[in-house]
């Protein structure tokens, strides 16, 4: 009879039924492989993986239902390590698993085009959304636990790995406050107290009943333990796994554990250990091993795509002339787009200004209600574009700006999803500036790969709600408070990345006129002023801002002798600056007038506001002829 090798021998099979000793040795071989990376990439932070291997090793090993082999399966648990920078203990799990080999980790880890990044990105397949911005991998994991019990029917549950540091975060307790909310039984957070952070001491050290306090005030079970007590965690780790109650497992720690000379050292946050400091160490852990894990496996067996079929989208119509807000028209199309069984909605309290309630009321099972937490509300649609949802964001534009840094590691995390700022700039009037979204478009046009949408009329934005559930990446639309006239039939085509030439005249325009959204409407009424002055001037509808039609508008630039280019925000990053950016790729910059929001502005009627930023039609006019006269005198 041969002997069953001993822990630490290649061959040993750590798995659900191995009793704690052999994963003592798991939790060992995690720390090892984290020095042992860290310090082989010359950066990393194997401290932070050494205090949370033992809660690592007991959660793969036996509560982490999890096919190695096929991590696409429905069915599988969802792992996000939102103390991104632990990164050693994450891809040192990935290779117990089997799913990196050791090579890969020794020599891949932080280099230049390796897959094992310093913080982790779903260029791994195991990885469901890039983290390493803390307070959000808590908010992601929600969105994750409300996509598997709420449209997916799945039993699969969502473990959040997160640090005490990052519990200073507001974006934790608003994700705390919506899994007790929505008392989200399969979401449980493991927070690993180890005492220090970064620079220092954390807020609360090892006062583990503060954290208790606070979580079980959001609505959530809290269960505190002794991190290093794999015996403890284990039975902690059973109850929070019995779909009774979101919980958050409070465990304490110690930084750099197993290794004597940093454990619960300050100084260490960050640094990989040196290569004779790490020898000791390994030697310290008791060596290099080479143990696999064969964890608990999927409860159910692979689903098939969603059976519920598409139906016929039916786009709202609306005639030329009539006055609609495109806020109005974008809720219209998405209780359109309600026929797309991958289509959901999220709203941040403000629905009936948006409109998404116009969604909620036909297709309630698909509309999430996140109240006053953006950040929240995009960190769900986040977790839910995962898991292949098409999910479009909605609350003011002003207020998106709250939770960039969500959309910003979005991009990161490439997910396709839409967000929809509304009561954009000036125009919304009296309720005065802080609700005037005035720096929208430079946020989003700066983030990675995205797509930015202006529409004029309801025509447009309806056809560009449409479109963007069929966009990769992320996808903006901007729309106005106030209704205006529709300017296009409803059968217009409106491709991203192009633009519309709404007013020419036969005998040769003078100047071209760009506007997008309210703008555009002061651009015909400064056309119409232009025309009785006899000046014939070319109108363009700018309505995607990115990617952008620069061809068009420098054609149009050639042909009438100049651009004045208006828009409501200020002038840093918005649409001015986006023209300019175009032309130059262009090789050519013509005269250019622009004309933005660059007063604070206050309260008053949207056409008071229009006229004292230097946006109405009156200015447009007077910059206008400011080309021509310039044409003039150089002529």
């Amino acid at each position: 009879m041969t002997a069953a090798p001993t822990p630490g021998t290649p061959g040993t099979v750590i798995g659900p039924d191995s009793d704690l000793a052999d994963v003592f040795e798991l939790a060992q071989q995690l720390r090892v492989d984290s020095v042992r990376a860290s310090t082989a990439a010359g950066s990393g932070h194997p401290t932070s993986s050494m205090s949370a291997a033992d809660l690592a090793a007991v959660l793969m090993a036996r509560h982490l239902r999890y096919d190695w082999q096929d991590p696409g399966n429905p069915a599988n648990d969802h792992l996000v390590l939102s103390k991104g920078h632990a990164s050693p203990l994450l891809y040192s799990m990935f290779a117990a698993a089997g799913a990196v080999d050791e090579k890969e980790l020794l020599t891949g880890y932080r280099r230049a085009g390796s897959r094992l990044q310093g913080h982790p990105t779903p260029a791994l397949p195991w990885v469901d959304v890039a983290t390493g911005s803390l307070g959000q991998g808590i908010a992601y994991g929600v969105g994750l636990a409300l996509a598997g019990r709420d449209l997916e029917h799945q039993d699969y549950r969502v473990w959040v790995l997160c640090g005490d540091s990052e519990m200073a975060e507001g974006s934790v307790w608003e994700a705390l406050d919506k899994a007790g909310k929505h008392r989200l039984g399969n979401f449980v957070v493991l927070v690993d107290v180890n005492r220090l952070g970064q620079s220092g001491p954390t807020e609360f050290g090892w006062d583990t009943d503060a954290y208790v306090r606070r979580a079980e005030a959001f609505g959530c079970r809290a269960l505190a333990v002794d991190g290093h007590n794999l015996d403890a965690v284990d039975q902690v780790l059973r109850t929070a796994a019995d779909g009774q109650q979101p919980t958050v497992v409070v465990a304490r720690t110690v930084k750099g554990k197993g290794v004597g000379e940093v454990e619960d050292a300050e100084g260490w946050h960050g640094k990989p250990l040196p290569q004779d400091l790490a020898d000791r160490a390994v030697q310290e852990l008791g060596g290099v091993r080479h143990l696999t894990v064969r964890g608990p496996q999927p409860r159910l067996a692979a689903a098939g795509p969603r059976t519920e079929a598409a139906g016929p989208v039916q786009p709202p119509r609306f005639e030329v002339g009539e006055s609609v807000a495109t806020r109005s028209a974008f809720g219209k199309a998405l209780a359109a787009l309600g026929a797309r069984p991958e289509v959901v909605v999220l709203d941040a309290e403000v629905g009936n200004s948006t409109h998404t309630e116009d969604f909620g009321k036909e297709f309630p099972d698909r509309f999430f209600q996140m109240y006053i937490a953006e950040q929240q509300m995009v960190a769900t649609a986040v977790g839910m574009a995962v898991r292949g949802f098409r999910p479009y964001a909605t609350t003011f534009a002003a207020f998106l700006t709250r939770a960039h840094d969500f959309i910003r590691m979005a991009a990161v995390s490439q997910v396709s999803m839409a967000l929809c700022g509304t009561h954009c700039g000036v125009e919304i009037g009296a309720d005065g500036p802080s609700q005037m979204g005035l720096e929208d478009l430079a946020m989003m046009r700066s983030v990675h790969g995205s797509t930015v949408l202006y529409p004029s009329d309801a025509a447009s934005a309806a056809a560009l709600t449409l479109a963007m559930a069929d966009l990769d990446g992320i996808s903006y639309l901007r729309t106005t408070r106030g209704g205006y006239p529709v300017l296009y039939d409803a059968d217009e085509q409106f491709p991203v990345g192009g633009s519309k030439t709404l007013r020419t005249s036969a005998e040769g325009d003078r100047v071209t006129l760009v506007g997008a959204g309210v703008t555009l409407h002061e651009c015909l009424r400064a056309a119409d002023e232009l025309a009785a002055q006899g000046v014939p001037a070319r109108v363009i509808d700018l309505y995607s801002v990115k990617p952008l039609d620069a061809v068009t508008l420098l054609r149009a630039a050639r042909e009438t002798g100049g651009l004045v280019v208006v828009e409501d925000h200020h002038p840093e990053g918005g649409i001015g600056e986006a023209v300019l950016s175009g032309l130059a790729a262009l090789g050519e910059v013509p005269p250019f007038a622009h004309l933005a929001v660059r007063n604070l502005p206050g309260s008053g009627a949207p056409a008071e506001l229009l006229a004292a930023a230097g946006i109405s039609s009156d200015s447009i006019v007077h910059a206008a002829r400011g080309i021509l006269d310039a044409a003039r005198t150089a002529g």
